[in-house]
């Protein structure tokens, strides 16, 4: 956008597209083109301010606390401010766009998709039946299938370091890993042990990337079994803190987080390798685990119970909207998390403690949910393909806006 020289009292310049012509000087303005938001301070001088935006979507400015909504190429008003205010605009993000309604996307089949992952520009889900297994888009609307390396129970998929990781469950040998650069080309690699792999997660820990997965027995008990690997390829065995049904795991913040289904048996690594029990607040079919914003939260299958952690070893329970909860993310702010059942019933948060209903675009059992590039993207089976899909996309980058001091009125 071309800077316009703005013919005010005080002078300054203008680097929004239409400044408005009754006011009477600049006070802040700008573009949102990296980053959702910006906070700053403002010193108003008695005159009201006229509030600018022009971006793909609404842009929220909140000024001294006070939330101003400006739709794309408005203006709006406000009241007199005398003095240094505190200024944010945001967009994309927290307090400008919930991420809802869900929009209904078509999978490649209706068969149960169990996990969805985000890197390197695709989105790339897999599922627990089928020959072809997987799917990848570039959108989180349109999606093409891919064919796994076995036609096994594919429980969960994630990304890192160049490379997009999956795990598989029953109905398979000690083949139950595979690896892929882009999402749509598969290779086998082997688990450490003939279990059934529930969810693998990746993180770095002082510069080496970790690959980390998690399980149930190999005859559904419980289990220590757990695996890490520094490539995506090659797994080597661990051995959790506790024999349990390990459910999920997660990386955050310098920690790898798993918890088991069941009970209340959590626990946390600081290397991926070595594992400290934790207890979770109730004795619940705990589900799911992510991370985002400083907290690790824990989701429940059939109950209003959750729960929050900062640290993976002290959990605090929190309160669900009433659904079976299947799935959880994090991304731009908030925690998104999808139901079981079959179901419709979503909720999202911005801190992972409070959380707002919110509806899914269609009933079905929502096994995986990730953020990545502006959108949330769920994946369930709802019975069709053309209803097990699903995405939330936030207002793109990027925002030109502008605070102007608005015509001075004298006696």
């Amino acid at each position: 956008m071309g800077v316009n020289v703005f013919p005010a009292a005080s002078g300054g310049t203008s680097y929004s597209s239409q400044p408005p012509a009754s006011a009477s000087s600049v006070l802040l303005d700008g573009q949102l083109v990296t980053a959702s938001s910006i906070s700053t301070s403002v010193t108003g001088t008695g005159a009201p301010w006229l509030l600018y935006a022009n971006g793909a979507g609404t842009t929220t400015i909140t000024i001294a606390g006070t939330p101003y909504t400006v739709t794309a190429g408005s203006t709006v008003g406000t009241s007199a401010y005398t003095g240094s205010q505190s200024v944010t605009v945001s967009t994309n993000g927290v307090g400008t766009a919930n991420p809802t309604p869900f929009v209904t996307s078509a999978m490649p089949s209706r068969s149960s998709w169990s996990s969805v992952a985000y890197g390197n520009g695709y989105y790339v889900a897999v599922q627990k039946s089928g020959t072809t297994a997987g799917a990848y888009s570039t959108d989180g609307i349109n999606w093409t299938a891919s064919t796994m390396p076995s036609s096994i129970n594919w429980n969960g998929v994630t990304y890192g370091n160049g490379y997009f990781v999956a795990v598989a469950g029953i109905n398979a040998t000690t083949n139950r890993g595979a690896y892929s650069t882009n999402g749509t080309t598969w290779t086998l690699s082997t688990m450490p042990s003939n279990s059934q792999w529930q969810s693998v997660a990746y993180g770095l820990i002082s510069g080496t990337p970790y690959f980390v997965a998690v399980a149930v027995g190999p005859t559904g008990l419980t289990t220590t079994n757990a695996g890490y690997s520094t490539d995506g390829i090659n797994w080597t065995a661990s051995t959790m803190a506790i024999s349990d049904y390990w459910y999920s795991v997660t990386y955050g913040n310098g920690y790898f987080v798993a918890i088991a289904n069941g009970g209340t048996d959590g626990a946390y690594s600081t290397d991926g390798i070595n594992w400290t029990s934790s207890t979770l607040p109730s004795s619940r079919n705990w589900q799911a685990v992510t991370y985002g914003n400083g907290k690790f939260v824990a989701i429940v299958t059939g109950s209003t119970v959750g729960a929050y952690s900062t640290n993976g070893s002290s959990w605090t329970a929190s309160t669900m909207p009433s659904g079976s909860w299947q799935s959880v993310g994090y991304g731009n702010g908030y925690f998104v998390a999808a139901t079981g059942g079959p179901s419709t019933v979503s909720a999202y948060s911005s801190n992972g403690t409070t959380w707002t209903s919110s509806t899914m675009p269609s009933s079905a059992n929502w096994g995986g949910v990730a953020y990545g590039n502006g959108k949330f993207v769920a994946v369930g089976d709802s019975g069709t393909a053309s209803t097990s899909g699903a995405y939330y996309a936030f207002p793109p980058l990027p925002v030109a806006y502008g605070i102007y001091n608005g015509a001075t009125v004298r006696a």
